[in-house]
């Protein structure tokens, strides 16, 4: 009798197992394209990179340690100092805009304006971003023309769009809707029992900011802070076409070298370039998300 129980008490549970793995298999189908995309164009690449980077050389140093020494660690420090600018300046000035927004949250055209705006603009770059910024604030540009005639010579006071901080001015036109985008949901989270609460118990509106607000607010800013800054180290083409490909950033760096422009025994230093972007980009991203589910528990 024991035997036959314990068969017939295995039975469902085998014959259930079968439609557990069929619905598994079903609940991953709908994202298996979605797999297949990371994997041939991201996964597949970035393994390639690492292979190249880490294989043998018969010169004195090894890929990956000559692309962090000499004239290649001070392009991994120009576009780290270029990313870091902008992604403050980006976090400062978006938001700043994305607060007015929200003030003007009863008025839904205003704000379904801004917000379409930032989304549009924080996708803009490459060649048509450059040129406009160079019809508008190069030598013979419309806005440097303008400021000319008021006494105000961008050109003679040592601005130039191709410099840093031009490339700084030009980039902040897609870092700063980007984090409009960001800071409106944090905003949102922002519930007005809170700010109730701290004016019963006698806080002011600069105390309820700094020690409730700005507290709530922390994640989601250094949250955004990371993802303009990767956002702005991997930007390649709006930097390429200002400059004309001469260009400090790392990432004109490594097309330099994927073009075939090498030096004997140095044909791995531009996967060497890529691979160690790819590392700090990676750690960025990983910041940027686990911060993002940290600052998500206060809008449950």
């Amino acid at each position: 009798m024991s035997i036959t129980n314990t068969q017939s008490s295995r039975g469902p549970s085998l014959r259930r197992a079968p439609r557990l793995f069929t619905h598994s298999i079903r609940g991953w189908l709908p994202i298996a394209p979605f797999i297949g995309f990371v994997a041939v164009f991201l996964l597949m690449p970035a393994v390639v990179v690492f292979q190249r980077a880490l294989g043998r050389v018969d010169g004195p140093k090894a890929p990956m340690v000559e692309a962090i020494t000499g004239q290649y660690r001070k392009s991994f420090i120009f576009s780290m100092q270029l990313s870091a600018i902008t992604a403050i300046l980006g976090v400062i000035i978006g938001t700043m805009v994305a607060g007015s927004i929200v003030r003007l949250g009863h008025r839904r055209g205003i704000r379904n304006a801004f917000t379409g705006y930032s989304a549009v603009a924080a996708n803009l770059g490459g060649i048509p971003l450059a040129f406009a910024f160079l019809a508008a604030l190069g030598m013979q540009g419309l806005i440097t023309k303008l400021l000319k005639t008021t006494g105000v010579d961008l050109i003679g006071m040592g601005f130039k769009v191709s410099d840093f901080w031009g490339i700084v001015v030009v980039y902040l036109y897609f870092q700063i809707p980007l984090m409009t985008l960001i800071m409106l949901p944090a905003l949102d989270g922002l519930k007005p029992t809170w700010r109730e609460a701290a004016a019963n118990l006698g806080a002011g509106d600069r105390q309820y900011w700094r020690f409730v607000a700005l507290p709530l607010l922390l994640p989601s800013l250094i949250a955004g802070f990371l993802l303009l800054f990767a956002n702005a180290f991997s930007a390649y083409a709006t930097a390429y076409a200002l400059s004309s490909g001469s260009s400090k950033l790392v990432p004109v760096q490594i097309r330099f070298f994927l073009q075939g422009n090498t030096i004997t025994g140095k044909e791995n230093l531009g996967y060497a370039l890529a691979a160690w972007m790819i590392i700090i980009m990676t750690v960025s991203m990983t910041g940027f998300i686990m911060l993002r589910r940290r600052a998500e528990r206060w809008r449950r």
